[in-house]
């Protein structure tokens, strides 16, 4: 999208470095879900002292993988979806329904925002057990991902929008 306003150039930019962040802290917790089930397996078989925490951190982390991960594919937009029917339909329509597509997995990310936000509150007073942080650090990760979706897929919406006339589907740019 290079020949779009500064304006639109400007939300480009702080979203692929909002997408950029995410892949960090996705990778960040990654390694460190994998060092530390190196340190139980270290402390289960050499040390015959098995730390019970990791379980509980693995949950944890694996929760921040995946939704932060999730988060970074609606932004490069490689979630699963099909597109054969889309395909088939003339340019326009597709953009139109391109449009539809981002408005509507803003919402599912609003509704996992709300959602998210309703469990933290929740979860405030209960604590992860080995861990003792409260259950809301895990929750976060739904609400995060639901407000970078809400955020990634809704511009994205907008942006289409503004600029109907000046952008085609990838299929459209593929086949030039």
């Amino acid at each position: 999208m290079s020949g779009h306003s500064p304006f639109i150039q400007r939300i480009e930019h702080v979203l692929d470095w909002l997408r950029s962040l995410c892949i960090l802290l996705s990778s960040i917790a990654l390694v460190v879900l994998v060092t530390t089930f190196g340190w139980l397996v270290f402390g289960r078989y050499v040390l015959n002292v098995t730390p019970t925490w990791v379980e509980q951190l693995a949950l944890l982390l694996i929760c921040y993988v995946a939704f932060l991960g999730a988060a970074a594919g609606i932004r490069d937009d490689t979630h699963i979806g099909v597109t054969l029917f889309r395909d088939m339909m003339p340019v326009r329509v597709q953009k139109v329904l391109m449009i539809a597509i981002d408005l509507i997995l803003a919402a599912f990310g609003g509704i996992m925002l709300f959602a998210g936000t309703v469990l933290m509150q929740f979860g405030w007073d209960t604590l992860l057990p080995m861990l003792n942080i409260p259950e809301t650090f895990r929750t976060l990760a739904i609400t995060s991902c639901g407000a970078l979706i809400f955020l990634f897929a809704g511009l994205r919406g907008l942006i289409r929008i503004l600029t109907f006339q000046d952008w085609a589907p990838e299929t459209e740019l593929k086949e030039s």
